[in-house]
């Protein structure tokens, strides 16, 4: 079954939080533009995000050259020399945008990293719920880090890692792949289609699930996640467009807000349920 993508024109299209393909998006539209460049300034006019931005950020890095741009689960990190990163994660509604000095900051744009004195990485949060922090110890050691599971799209995540993990696991396996202890990455409207597509009932204990499912699980996953940052590398031209919006791409879903539309398999109506506080929407007949 292959994952349909749509348009932002489609009729089925859905705004989300940020979410991995969209943090890996945010990633590799900066990367270009940033990397091996040195910071000339650090502008903070909002220190208070989800938590305070250190009032020492601008001089831990000041002069220091950007090594890498890299992810881990949600977070982005700005690697410079002797191990000092800067963590930013995009909360609920933050993007990202390259622009210019002379670039006018808006109400919201709370952030600006200046590289070479001519570009400038922009954080842009409406509701605060963001972060920028900085660390120069090991960042696996992390105290946000340290306890992640592992990447989706990497060999570790693994039918029989999976099926390991889920051993004696009472919660619904909706809620089990959505653990960042588990796998990172996989939020809830990912996890709606991965079941679907792997044929999983949302509902049912994660510590039944089989390894022969375990595996269509992991498949499903990877095939949702890698779907999603390809076409989300279409809109990598917008991180310099002058509105400053990403883009992120919208998706037609197979389940995902179709509450009591035909199921595309079977053709039933699809069921809407509430877990862990979100919606969850799948199959009666085509997910056991």
């Amino acid at each position: 079954m292959n994952l349909l993508i749509a348009s932002s024109h489609s009729s089925h299209t859905y705004s989300v939080m940020p979410e991995l393909p969209e943090v890996e998006t945010s990633r590799r539209g900066i990367e270009p533009h940033i990397l091996n460049k040195t910071i000339s300034d650090v502008i903070i006019r909002q220190h208070q995000l989800r938590w305070p931005i250190p009032k020492s950020l601008p001089n831990k890095i000041l002069t220091l050259k950007l090594k890498r741009v890299t992810r881990r689960g949600k977070y982005l990190l700005l690697g410079f020399v002797d191990n000092n990163t800067v963590i930013i994660h995009l909360g609920m509604s933050g993007s990202l945008k390259i622009c210019t000095p002379s670039t006018p900051a808006g109400k919201h744009d709370h952030v600006d990293f200046i590289f070479n004195h001519k570009i400038v990485l922009r954080l842009t949060d409406p509701r605060k719920f963001g972060c920028v922090l900085w660390t120069n110890q090991t960042i696996e050691q992390h105290k946000l880090l340290s306890k992640l599971g592992p990447e989706p799209l990497t060999d570790d995540f693994n039918a029989n890692y999976l099926y390991a993990q889920s051993r004696k696991r009472n919660c619904s396996v909706k809620a089990f792949i959505m653990n960042s202890h588990i796998v990172v990455g996989v939020g809830n409207i990912y996890a709606s289609e991965s079941l679907f597509l792997s044929g999983i009932n949302p509902v049912r204990k994660a510590g039944s699930l089989s390894i022969l499912r375990c595996e269509k699980l992991v498949a499903a996953i990877k095939q949702i996640l890698i779907a999603a940052i390809e076409h989300g590398g279409t809109t990598l031209r917008d991180f310099t467009r002058e509105n400053g919006q990403p883009g992120y791409f919208a998706q037609q879903l197979h389940v995902y807000g179709r509450a009591h539309e035909a199921c595309p398999n079977c053709g039933k109506a699809i069921k809407q349920i509430s877990q862990l506080n979100r919606s969850t929407f799948y199959c009666t007949a085509c997910q056991k």
